[in-house]
């Protein structure tokens, strides 16, 4: 019975650890994509008089953004599985050279579980018998750490570099239908705060934080960015 109980719960567990992995790339991504090419195209719009300069600084920057925020997220992920590896091999290491220190520290842990001294010892030997379940279960409870998606790197760069590419192209798309940057920003600025208010909402439920305070928060952050670069920009054409 404790196997079948095993067998329904693991799958859903990875199936929720990969969901909010997913959803952690995408809102780093977006917050980023939604700021930074809004403060950029709001920085232009005070300094030139043409959209078509915005446009394709904007299209540049999108594109520079999104490369270097799906690299970052490519080389975290590997750190991640190089750690991971590291302390794998280091933990079949020990258990094949320091075996009666590591059957100390798997007892360590039934006994902080509550498990009496008989069951810690009828425990320690059972798992132990398979030196590749007993290495998981140090590589878990011992150091919290639960074995990466091979494909994480892959996966990392691709969701943040895509969310970082939609995101930015919601307050550069304004520029692409109008001629004055001015008019351009109007229309961008009130795309953006909406959209920011309303991905800072959702961020925030996911997050459990009050998401109408974390809505406005994003909101503001978004607007103070793009207001200042506006303002550097008319402080230089002065």
């Amino acid at each position: 019975m404790d196997t079948h109980l095993h067998h329904d719960i693991t799958p859903h567990k990875e199936e929720h650890l990969k969901s909010s992995e997913t959803l952690r790339d995408i809102v780093i991504g977006m917050s980023d994509g939604l700021t930074v090419p809004f403060a950029l195209a709001a920085g232009l719009s005070g300094a030139v008089d043409n959209t078509s300069v915005i446009v394709i600084a904007g299209i540049a920057e999108i594109a520079a953004g999104s490369i270097a925020m799906g690299l970052g997220g490519y080389l975290a992920g590997k750190t991640e599985q190089d750690h991971y590896n590291s302390e794998e091999k280091r933990e079949y290491y020990e258990v094949d050279n320091l075996r009666y220190r590591e059957i100390e520290e798997t007892k360590e842990f039934f006994a902080s579980i509550g498990l009496s001294k008989e069951l810690q010892d009828k425990a320690t030997e059972e798992i132990a018998r398979d030196k590749k379940q007993w290495v998981d279960f140090m590589m878990k409870y011992e150091l919290g750490l639960d074995k990466p998606d091979p494909k994480r790197a892959r996966k990392s760069a691709l969701n943040i570099g895509l969310s970082y590419i939609v995101g930015g192209l919601v307050p550069l798309s304004p520029y692409f239908f109008v001629s004055s940057p001015l008019d351009g920003l109007k229309i961008s600025l009130l795309v953006t705060l909406i959209c920011l208010f309303v991905f800072g909402y959702f961020k925030s439920k996911m997050t459990g934080v009050s998401a109408w305070m974390g809505a406005l928060r994003v909101m503001l952050i978004g607007a103070a960015a793009a207001g200042a670069a506006f303002g550097v920009a008319k402080l230089f054409e002065g």
